[in-house]
């Protein structure tokens, strides 16, 4: 036999050995949106699916509603699941069978881009749910302190002039001094060069997640360290938290665990809780970027597309205005005030349905096989989601699914046993952007008081509209990713009567 014989033979073989494996890999059984799943073909559908992501999971949720179906991503398949049934058996099954924790680790590719440790102790989450959600009435004011600082500054409006403003990048820099304030205080929160840290580490989680999928298990963790970003801005941030840390140590050390003006801040409770654990400036330091990039990024995003909607309807400032000053003088800014703003929270609750965080939600993964309730097999490894914006598109859910309704769900509230239901922060089968039951946005209770402390400020100052022909900005959908306009713009004005927070 010729050795070019043998070569063919042999890549025959090969060839033969990948078919019979995808041929009876059970993801065959679940029918495919996008493309084909044929060998090969599926990356053209991936491609396709990254370009028109919006269209195709519509295209399934109609076609499969109830059920289950799979697109291409340019690594992987995707689970979609839709229908109040499935997106409650996502909620229910226990994470020995489909993982939140190994859902979220894969889809940013975790112990790779961040570091093994937040995925096999995750601390943080746990003070996000306990400390940080019971401590928002008391740090609600840090909140607004940092508003009147960083508004005038990100939205420098001059007498009754227009001014135009980058809509993206001015929230971004609000949401982290805000969000900072809270979780590393004074005057940390103030450095220019921290936040600036701050906002560029979700940008590169993403880069390093996006690399580090395109290849194969056995070369992540070498891909994973020579190309971290994340790495990089996590080292120039550690001298900026190093002084505070250090002071934060020196008072425990003085004082033990109860001192005056004690910083009832994320970085004093990372400090605490890691006493026990690693505790080094890095460790800390990684812990801090990875609550950020939780709440920059999709706070950021979601008051941009508030915005977006109110510029182009800035006939519902009128009311809005009217609401919120009203409750101002009677309660101040505090979290009881804005718990009584309900066609502020409607408004952000619609924009999050309108838009949504994400195309998907409640994302899982499945460590075992599992069978869903109608039987369609869910082999171990696979990634599971929930249809989120095709669920807010849906006519039988919503009326008008496909308006743009700000008091949509203000109205349901006056419904009698409705005035909790439908509050921005609720999660239910129908309503999946925080996710839904034990897993959903812990974060969120405190996001939804800076949303709102934030929106209510730039509704009380300024006056806003879009330019050129008035159109909102429109979405850019990447992958199961949504962005509101990154280079959208709005015109801003301050208004001639100043209401101080």
């Amino acid at each position: 036999m010729g050795e070019g014989t043998a070569l063919l033979l042999a890549g025959a073989a090969i060839l033969a050995v990948y078919l019979i494996k995808w041929k009876t890999n059970p993801l065959n059984t679940i029918p495919t949106v996008g493309g084909s799943s044929l060998p090969f073909l599926s990356l053209i559908g991936a491609f396709n699916f990254m370009l028109n992501s919006k269209k195709f999971i519509q295209e399934g949720y109609k076609k499969y509603y109830g059920s289950a179906f799979k697109v291409p991503l340019l690594d992987q398949w995707i689970v979609i699941v839709s229908g109040p049934k499935m997106v409650d058996e996502l909620r229910r099954r226990p994470d020995d069978e489909l993982s939140f924790m190994e859902g979220v680790a894969d889809s940013i590719q975790l112990k790779h881009t961040l570091n093994p440790d937040i995925e096999g102790d995750p601390y943080h989450v746990d003070i996000i749910k306990e400390k940080l959600t019971r401590s928002v009435p008391a740090i609600l004011p840090d909140v607004i302190d940092e508003l009147n600082l960083a508004v005038p500054q990100h939205i420098p409006t001059k007498d009754d002039e227009w001014q135009e403003v980058h809509v993206m990048s001015a929230m971004q820099q609000i949401i982290a001094r805000a969000s900072s304030r809270v979780f590393v205080g004074l005057p940390a929160c103030r450095d220019q060069e921290y936040l600036d840290l701050s906002i560029s580490f979700t940008i590169d989680v993403i880069k390093d997640r996006t690399l580090v999928k395109l290849f194969p298990e056995f070369l992540k963790p070498y891909i994973g360290k020579l190309s971290s970003n994340v790495n990089k801005t996590l080292h120039k941030a550690v001298p900026h938290l190093e002084p505070v840390i250090d002071a934060r140590r020196e008072m425990i050390e003085k004082y033990g665990d109860d001192w005056p003006d004690k910083p009832n801040d994320m970085l004093q409770w990372i400090v605490e809780a890691s006493q026990t654990r690693d505790h080094s400036y890095e460790a800390i330091a990684r812990r801090i970027m990875v609550v950020n990039f939780a709440a920059i990024h999709t706070s950021s995003n979601t008051v941009t597309h508030a915005l977006y909607h109110l510029a182009e309807r800035p006939e519902y400032l009128a009311p809005l205005r009217e609401e919120i000053q009203a409750i101002i003088n009677e309660e101040g800014w505090t979290k009881s005030g804005m718990g009584k703003m309900w066609k502020l929270d409607s408004f952000l609750r619609e924009s999050q349905r309108y838009n949504g965080i994400g195309l998907t939600s409640l994302t899982r993964k499945a460590v075992k096989d599992v069978t869903l309730h109608d039987g369609t097999l869910i082999p171990a490894g696979s990634i599971v989601v929930a249809a989120a914006d095709a669920t807010h598109h849906d006519d039988s859910v919503y009326a008008d699914a496909d308006v743009f309704d700000p008091f949509r769900f203000s109205r349901m509230r006056e419904a009698e046993g409705e005035g909790t239901k439908h509050q921005f922060v609720n999660t239910s089968v129908d309503y999946i952007s925080f996710g839904h039951g034990k897993h959903a946005c812990p974060g969120r209770f405190f996001a939804a008081n800076e949303l709102k402390s934030l929106l209510a400020f730039i509704i009380l100052h300024y006056d806003l509209k879009l330019g050129g022909d008035g159109q909102r900005p429109q979405n850019i959908y990447w992958g199961l990713n949504v962005i509101p306009a990154p280079q959208g713009k709005i015109l801003f004005r301050k208004r001639g009567a100043l209401f101080t927070a």
